[in-house]
């Protein structure tokens, strides 16, 4: 079926597209419910309070900036789900503040109490005896005092600038004369904003009774504030929080250096106007307007908090705190059986292709593959694509050694990865300095790719091996991110992938690949295509099945094709963890699309697209969301699932899995709420990543000689 954009003209009505800001808000509420779940260890709560407010940070720094940015140049256009800038900020704030106020709640009044129960105490200063106050005093005055700087601000002195999501005090200090003045101070991010009190007191009380007992930063500052404005009397002081907009805004066709106009921008982005305020509702009027006039802001953008501002800053206490009982059992990845007790991984790729599914396998057979590939004399040439590295990735050394072996070496390092860029400019320049190509990237293109070809010399000639990957390379977060990668010298794959890396590092314009789709080159294209062929299949009297796994659904044309395959009768099912513009379950439009979002322990991350194809199965991995984005301004690959055995585990143990998840799955709702999908009868429990977990413990303990 030709599923071209006006043949599908007739389903791009507002009423038919969830709005994607909306929806995102759907999500991290499901990571709220993870933080009010009373089943969860008690931080492993505290760990998703922190998420939620470390996604809405991100959240108010890209998105409700770009809004603002539009209601500010009066931009009334509707977007696809009939919203005007200023409807979807109405509708935003309408559902954000009874999250924040759930959280608050949750924090208050269940986590320090279930705190408290543990003899774990986060003190208030009314807390503590004048004894206790005085010895906190000679810790502030050797390990604090010293970093802050007390900024004034009067005729003489502009309002000091304010760094994004930084922590701050406005103060009120009567001068010697009775003037009263303004000041404000800054709490360095170098200072942990949680510190065992405990700890310091601890040569003093050393036999008393092991509670453990922490106090806020700002809480110790503000006890002392005395000794920053000495002769001086502190009236009042209040903290509060901003949040800038910081989306780089790159005119990269006019760049004559891609990687300084980054760096410049990321100058700009620390002056980024303000989106958001947070103050203490303890705050006086007087002060907020002072902030709100300094600040050249609107009493619109002012958030109002009952409680300590920053939550994101709580994840510290994972680390602070020395409590497993009150964490989840540690999990360890395994290696995958193909790998044991082989030392050649390119023998063990000639044999097979290999699934390594993370975090519950190791990403050590990466990490080998790239190493063995640096120290092997047949290797002749090593490419890679580089988007978020990470601090410290052994990778890195190793393409690093790779070329002082004087093999060829050629990484692509995305500077454009949001948040990224910093360390991303840094690794660039490290790579270069050993000699490595490296690329930047494409005008106008992200590259997201992730993929990993080896050259290597053999008797019957030049033979390539790669990896392809729905994750980054990023060895910290495929411990936390539940992705796949596939090794394998299939040959046609292999092609299609040296191909893609001349795309990338010289001239070409190739638009034919035999196996992979490419974006921005024909992937939407292809997706089409494919759920035309279900649609087909119905009509002609088979039947027709879709399964699609991935983060974001939000490309109009992907979201109408899948309607009007609802509409012919093919069966459709969608795992997405975050944004869902399409509405489900609507009578003769989506009454064959169920949608679920699986929120646990792990992040969600892989993509997988499976096609039932009249018994043919096909499966496909893939870098890329289903996301305009996607498919017109990034470089992603999907790429087929050729092994038989690889693509039934993949089918069974993770996409028929995950749909019968009962107890971390959600169903999406046509009001676009989500409900839990807890049937009312069901003869077992069934948690997706646990059942992973326990097979792969199940794994390793199958190997052991048996007594």
């Amino acid at each position: 079926m030709n599923l071209s954009k006006e043949n599908l003209q007739r389903f791009f009505r507002p009423g038919n597209f969830f709005n994607r800001d909306l929806s995102w808000l759907e999500f991290n509420h499901r990571v709220l419910e993870e933080a009010v779940n009373p089943g969860l260890p008690l931080l492993d709560r505290v760990k998703f309070i922190s998420i939620f407010f470390s996604n809405l940070d991100e959240f108010f720094m890209v998105r409700i900036a770009g809004i603002k940015e539009q209601i500010r140049a009066k931009i009334t256009d509707v977007s696809i789900d009939g919203l005007t800038p200023d409807d979807q900020l109405r509708r935003i704030e309408k559902a954000l503040q009874p999250m924040i106020k759930q959280l608050y709640n949750c924090w208050q009044n269940e986590i320090l109490p279930g705190f408290q129960k543990h003899r774990i105490r986060i003190c208030r200063i009314e807390d503590l005896d004048d004894t206790e106050k005085n010895e906190l005093k000679s810790y502030f005055l050797k390990e604090v005092f010293p970093v802050l700087i007390p900024l004034a601000f009067d005729p003489g002195r502009p309002f000091p600038y304010i760094s994004n999501l930084s922590l701050s005090l406005a103060i009120l200090i009567r001068k010697s004369n009775g003037e009263t003045a303004f000041a404000r101070l800054k709490i360095p991010s170098i200072l942990p904003r949680l510190f065992r009190v405990d700890a310091i007191l601890k040569p003093v009380r050393a036999n008393d009774d092991p509670e453990i007992r922490l106090i806020w930063i700002g809480d110790l500052i503000r006890l002392n504030l005395d000794q920053l404005f000495p002769g001086l009397e502190v009236i009042e002081s209040y903290p509060f929080r901003i949040t800038r907009d910081t989306d780089l805004e790159l005119q990269e066709d006019e760049a004559d250096d891609l990687m300084l106009e980054i760096e410049e921008n990321i100058k700009r982005r620390k002056f980024g106007s303000v989106v958001r305020l947070e103050v203490n509702s303890l705050m006086p009027e007087y002060m907020i307007n002072t902030l709100i006039e300094n600040l050249e802001i609107t009493s619109d953008d002012l958030h109002i908090i009952e409680g300590p501002l920053g939550l994101s800053d709580i994840m510290l206490l994972l680390k602070l705190l020395e409590a497993p009982d009150l964490k989840e059992k540690p999990y360890y990845p395994v290696i995958p059986k193909a790998f044991e007790g082989e030392t050649d991984i390119f023998e063990i790729i000639r044999r097979k292709d290999i699934l390594c599914f993370h975090p519950y396998d190791s990403f050590g057979p990466v990490i080998d593959f790239i190493r063995q590939a640096a120290r092997d004399p047949n290797v002749l040439a090593i490419k890679q694509t580089l988007y978020r590295i990470g601090a410290n990735s052994p990778l890195l050394k190793y393409l690093i050694e790779a070329a002082e072996r004087n093999k060829q070496v050629a990484v692509l390092v995305e500077l454009k990865a949001r948040f990224d860029e910093e360390n991303n400019i840094y690794w660039a320049r490290e790579l270069e300095k050993a000699g490595i190509h490296v690329v930047y990237g494409l005008v106008g293109l992200k590259t997201h790719c992730k993929m990993t070809l080896v050259v290597r010399k053999e008797p019957g000639g030049v033979k390539r091996y790669v990896h392809l990957g729905t994750g980054n390379y990023n060895y910290i977060t495929t411990k936390i991110y539940t992705d796949l990668g596939i090794f394998t010298d299939d040959e046609n794959i292999c092609n299609d992938i040296s191909g893609i890396f001349n795309f990338l590092t010289g001239y070409s314009e190739n638009k034919s690949f035999k196996e992979v789709f490419v974006s921005p080159v024909n992937q939407r294209e292809k997706f089409l295509e494919l759920i035309g062929r279900e649609i087909e299949n119905v009509r002609a009297g088979s039947r027709g099945h879709l399964i699609f796994k991935m983060n974001a659904l939000v490309d109009p044309v992907i979201i109408a094709a899948l309607y009007a395959a609802s509409e012919g009768g093919v069966k459709i099912d969608l795992i997405i963890r975050g944004v869902c513009c399409l509405i489900p379950q609507v009578p003769r439009l989506s009454d064959n699309i169920r949608v679920i979002s699986i929120v646990g322990r792990f992040l969600e991350h892989s993509r997988v697209y499976y096609f039932f194809n009249n018994g043919e199965e096909d499966l496909f991995c893939s870098s890329a969301d289903l996301m305009s984005r996607n498919f017109d301004r990034r470089v992603e690959v999907t790429f087929p699932v050729k092994d038989l055995k690889i693509k039934n585990f993949i089918k069974e143990k993770i996409l028929d899995d995950c749909l019968a998840d009962n107890r971390k799955s959600r169903i999406l709702m046509p009001t676009g709420k989500y409900i839990y999908n807890h049937p009312v009868y069901t003869e077992k429990e069934i948690n997706h990543q646990e059942r992973m977990m326990k097979r792969s413990v199940k794994k390793v303990k199958d190997k052991k000689p048996q007594n």
